[in-house]
């Protein structure tokens, strides 16, 4: 399909300094439509700006979207390259299949990638520690009141510059352990990326925010027993030297593409990688015994995030004594090398924009 191309004769200001995330939009985004015997038809890129929705549309009724996220580099050299998207389009198909939302031909999906970020390549920042965040996105448009899949689809693209996700970079955060509320259950929308599994997530997290912690480590929602995921990241930790992290078996993890390359590398480098159930009690009892080493976060957004604190049942447990691991450490600097080519890629993860 030929995406046309429309350029904005406004051009938006660019951010400079230290940038933050999410808050500065590229000059253009791309928009695609869906409608049931008809298919998807009319891509295009045009400037930012808003879109217009019927009040009644379903997305704003019933949460029937989802979305991705993923990110473009800039090499020393000044070329632009993609890492792993091809995982993030495989994803969003998987979760399109849950929320009955047609699949977004990947060939297309990556052509509109490409074609965006080089259209806006100038707002690809060049500092270190930056990058330009995608984030693509299916929302239900049909103009009804009734819950059932809609007819009518809008798939967009946008972008923005951003820096460090946390504004404490690559330093230790402090978690505390959610044991109330649940972000998902088995059977639910857990291994898919749309909003409703972090809208779940908001009041607990906004309450352990208030505590001085940036992130709450969730519990399974059956149980409440089995650990899952850190904030919206995927969690991994360093036991008695082998690697743990939770199973995606239960269908409430979302199978995060920094978690699967965290494990290739972690693999390749001799370490055992134990993908399965580690409760609460299993984890505070290795905290305990010296023998949990380094815990982080893995995810799109913050690369690796080191924990250096767990909060629990009204005791803290400092975790190597509040200091980034060496593991955590060589991920973050081996994943970020390979974005930023500055290492050789072994993997065929990157994808050249320009």
């Amino acid at each position: 399909m030929e995406i046309t191309i429309t350029k904005t004769t406004t051009p938006r200001q660019k951010p400079s300094g230290n940038i933050p995330f999410g808050a500065f939009f590229s000059d253009h985004m791309f928009l695609m439509n869906y409608t049931k015997g008809q298919g998807w038809h009319d891509a295009r890129i045009v400037p930012y700006g808003p879109l217009t929705l019927e009040p009644s549309a379903m997305v704003l009724h019933y949460a029937q979207e989802v979305f991705e996220g993923m990110k473009a580099y800039r090499t020393a050299d000044g070329h632009i390259q993609l890492f792993r998207a091809t995982e993030n389009i495989a994803r969003m198909a998987r979760s399109c299949e849950k929320l009955c939302i047609p699949e977004v031909p990947a060939d297309l999906y990556l052509d509109a990638v490409k074609k965006l970020v080089e259209v806006d390549k100038d707002w690809v920042p060049s500092q270190p520690d930056t990058s330009l965040y995608i984030r693509p996105y299916v929302i239900a448009t049909d103009p009804k009141l009734g819950v059932h899949a809609s007819s009518t689809y809008i798939f967009g693209i946008i972008t923005c510059p951003v820096g460090s996700y946390y504004p404490e970079g690559i330093n230790p955060v402090r978690i505390a352990i959610e044991s109330r509320e649940v972000r998902a259950v088995r059977g639910g929308t857990g291994f898919a990326k749309c909003g409703g599994n972090y809208a779940a997530s908001l009041h607990a997290s906004e309450l352990a925010e208030q505590k001085g912690f940036s992130q709450v480590l969730w519990l399974d929602g059956v149980e409440q027993k089995y650990i899952e995921e850190v904030g919206s990241m995927n969690v991994m930790f360093k036991i008695a030297g082998k690697i743990v992290t939770p199973s995606l078996d239960s269908g409430s993890v979302l199978p995060g593409v920094t978690r699967k390359s965290c494990i290739q590398l972690l693999k390749d480098w001799g370490y055992e990688v134990q993908e399965r159930n580690i409760s609460i009690d299993e984890l505070i009892g290795a905290v305990k015994s010296g023998a949990l080493e380094e815990a982080w976060g893995a995810g799109t957004a913050a690369v690796v995030s080191p924990i250096g604190e767990i909060f629990y049942q009204g005791q803290d447990y400092t975790l190597n004594d509040f200091k980034i691991g060496p593991v955590t450490q060589k991920l973050y600097d081996t994943i970020t090398g390979i974005q930023w080519g500055k290492i050789d890629d072994p993997y065929g993860w990157v994808i050249p924009v320009c």
